[in-house]
């Protein structure tokens, strides 16, 4: 075969004239027969640690439809496929519990789902069955800028496995009939087995950021920033669950900062519970038994705590339970597109589009200015801190504090007059230097005993003092800062 193969899926180019351009069917099925031979072929190598060297490991093999000593019969067009970084890829679906055996079961079983593309790309995205695994063609540049970014993201995976990044299982090249697809096996964000009322593509930017036309004219369109803004009016999580969210964030956007990385999206999905639920011939019970550990959203967030125990027949399928106004949803999130550097092409675009528009709003920037945007976006507008005690709770301390308030008054009311007229007659040096005016009245009263007139004038002189402390019981905690302070110069990463 021609080594000047074109690549039509992902790239754009037309295929070579020497080959017969195959089918969508059969490029479907060589990519599910490429991946079970290399998975099935990796399992003769023995178990070892991974080493600097594997990540650039490019594994090569021909596969003609009437077989050879090494590879199967099959009735697709002859094709080769390529094998990047094997073992690399092991580790990473073993750090996420992938067996080898639900591996290839979740690819090869069924044929793939192939799903229509909301974004400008020309990618190609197919769905496992199963609902599990999400096969996306990339192009030439992505592919070799992913390879490049293995050893950080191996390194960055050890540290936090649960992560909002895209989490990459395997990727490879299939060339047939004179075309090249290149695809990345990662983590399905947004499962079928439960309905999504809205979906999101957020980048925090305002340029051009509206569905078009024909998207919204879809069965199940996918809005942008511009169209959440009019849509919704944020959404609120308890505070603990805010807090673990926008940690997550903050933790990889920085991540992505480092790697020089920008233009990436939060792609999210919004089920509303209390419409009416799928039926249950509907669901995809294959999901039921989940392979892979910290995909679902509620896992990628929880960060060091501790998981909670899956419940058998659980229909939430691991969304992140929060509140629209009155309506209760569960929320289905993670980040996608992040195989964009900011090198020379996209600086050039920038520039480009700053000219005819602001700036600071197009969405390819620089990528301390996109990180930054993005969590402001997302800590501000789109995700929101729910303040459960600010109603029952303060009124309950209100309602005390005023009883007690209006309790001391009416046994005091008698003796004011009295204390008037004693006070008209002393003089300041009489009140052992302790400066009291009549016109001071107490915030709050803590719950005291009232022994004696001198005993109530002696808490009174001393509430101003207590009402500091005593005064910040119903204020909440501010909302942690979700911007960083730039340094000088960008931190380089040298893969």
């Amino acid at each position: 075969m021609s080594t000047a193969t074109a690549e039509s899926v992902g790239s754009g180019t037309k295929p070579s004239k020497d080959h017969k351009k195959p089918t969508a069917a059969a490029l479907k099925g060589a990519i599910q027969l490429g991946i079970g031979y290399a998975v099935g072929n990796l399992s003769s190598k023995p178990d070892r640690d991974v080493l600097m060297q594997d990540f650039s490991v490019v594994e090569s093999v021909f596969l003609p439809s009437e077989g050879s000593n090494l590879t199967p019969a099959h009735h697709y067009p002859d094709f080769r496929l390529k094998t990047y970084a094997p073992l690399a890829f092991r580790y990473f679906r073993e750090l996420f519990g992938i067996k080898p055996d639900d591996y290839l079961y979740s690819i090869c079983n069924e044929p793939l789902i192939e799903l229509c593309n909301p974004g400008a790309s020309s990618s190609w995205f197919y769905l496992t069955s199963d609902d599990e695994f999400i096969i996306k063609t990339v192009q030439h540049k992505e592919a070799e800028f992913l390879q490049k970014l293995l050893p950080g993201y191996y390194m960055n995976l050890n540290q936090n496995p649960r992560t909002l990044l895209p989490k990459f299982y395997g990727l490879y090249c299939i060339q047939c009939g004179g075309v090249t697809v290149r695809v990345v096996v990662m983590n399905n964000v947004l499962p079928r087995a439960i309905k999504m009322h809205y979906k999101y593509d957020l980048k925090g930017s305002s340029y051009k950021r509206r569905a078009s036309r024909k998207e919204r004219l879809k069965s199940s369109p996918t809005f942008k920033d511009l169209d959440f803004q009019e849509m919704h009016e944020g959404l609120h999580f308890d505070p603990d669950t805010y807090s673990a969210l926008m940690k997550t964030l903050q933790r990889d956007c920085r991540v992505l900062e480092s790697f020089k990385i920008m233009d990436y999206s939060l792609l999210l999905g919004i089920h509303i519970s209390d419409r009416k639920p799928l039926s249950r011939e509907s669901r995809c019970d294959s999901r039921r038994g989940q392979k892979v550990l910290y995909s679902t959203a509620l896992e990628s967030i929880q960060g060091n705590a501790k998981a909670p125990e899956p419940v058998a027949d659980d229909d939430t399928l691991g969304g992140i339970p929060a509140k629209h106004k009155d309506e209760n949803l569960l929320i289905f999130l993670g980040i996608i597109d992040i195989l964009q550097s900011y090198r020379f092409i996209k600086k050039v675009e920038h520039s480009w589009k700053a000219l005819v528009h602001d700036g600071d709003t197009v969405s390819v920037h620089r990528p301390s200015f996109y990180a930054d945007r993005f969590l402001k976006f997302m800590g501000s507008t789109v995700f929101k801190k729910t303040h459960p005690l600010r109603g029952a709770s303060s009124k309950r301390k209100r309602g005390s504090l005023y009883a007690g308030k209006s309790a001391s008054q009416e046994f005091l009311s008698p003796q004011r007059e009295e204390r008037k007229e004693e006070k008209k007659a002393q003089s300041m040096d009489n009140l052992d230097g302790n400066m009291y005016s009549s016109s001071r009245q107490p915030d709050l009263l803590p719950r005291v005993s009232f022994k004696s007139t001198g005993d109530s004038e002696e808490y009174l002189e001393n509430s101003e003092e207590r009402r500091a402390s005593s005064s910040t019981i119903a204020l909440d905690d501010p909302l942690p800062s979700l911007s960083r302070s730039q340094s000088e110069s960008e931190l380089d990463v040298y893969l």
